[in-house]
């Protein structure tokens, strides 16, 4: 069996920047063994299958290990594929997921996306997560992830994750995201998986689910501009609607090919 592979670079303008997503379109499920080992193969932090039913395209997420709930970048990277390459003529997506029923609106380069919006609640850090930490946070809060809050970007762009320690901790699905006010964004964050192969994802827009309405309410303000300081970095149009997050972005194509299943 022939499938297409598209491999494209989320959250930023230019390809070897950002956060890359394989997108592998289908006509049929395949097993779910067989789409987690394709996930594994192609070694990147998250590979997006989906089937184009018309109306509603069904979305799901495999990193190298697991099936994920939510993922931001590589939901970014489905719809640029079917704008950019599979000849999709509407400006809006509708993706049916595990995490419901989410939308992409497309405008002028942009891909806006509506995810759910996961307000952290106050939590208690677990020593393991303490323990693997060079710079201790101010502030702890958890919703899927852990949100831990420093007092500067410069903080945030020091941290050190000491992984023998974190891998001790089982957070599937969720990770580690740590945040502060940002320099000349809004706020800038990290985000570390102890459970995958690939320690810190280059931007994590489902994080972002619970940073938006986190910094928005610190802030007062509703539309944020984000940066994600991993080595790859990435930017994040944001805006906090109650019940619901816009997240935003632009998108490379880096290479498009084929893959063969027996």
């Amino acid at each position: 069996m022939k499938l297409e592979l598209f491999q494209i670079d989320t959250f930023t303008e230019e390809i070897f920047r950002g956060n890359s997503a394989c997108v592998v379109p289908l006509k049929n499920w395949l097993p779910d063994e067989t789409l987690l080992k394709i996930a594994c193969e192609n070694a990147v932090a998250e590979t997006a299958f989906f089937i184009d039913h018309g109306d509603t395209v069904h979305l799901r997420w495999f990193t190298p290990e697991i099936e994920m709930d939510l993922c931001g970048h590589a939901t970014l990277a489905s719809a640029h594929c079917m704008i950019s390459h599979l000849n999709y003529q509407n400006s809006r997506i509708v993706f049916e997921t595990k995490s419901g029923e989410l939308t992409v609106d497309i405008k002028d380069g942009f891909y806006y996306m509506d995810f759910p919006s996961r307000m952290p609640e106050p939590a208690v850090l677990p020593d393991t997560i303490a323990q693997s930490l060079n710079i201790q946070p101010k502030e702890v809060f958890k919703s899927r992830d852990y949100v831990l809050v420093y007092e500067s970007e410069e903080e945030i762009r020091k941290i050190t994750v000491q992984r023998s320690v974190l891998d001790l901790i089982n957070l599937d699905p969720g990770g580690v995201v740590v945040t502060a006010p940002g320099t000349d964004s809004d706020f800038v964050s990290r985000y570390f998986t102890p459970q995958s192969s690939i320690l810190e994802d280059p931007v994590t827009g489902s994080s972002h689910c619970s940073l938006i309405p986190f910094w928005s309410s610190r802030f007062g303000k509703d539309k944020l501009f984000a940066r994600q300081l991993s080595e790859r970095g990435g930017q994040l149009y944001c805006e906090n609607k109650d019940k619901r997050v816009m997240v935003a972005g632009k998108a490379r194509t880096y290479s498009v090919g084929h893959l063969w299943i027996e």
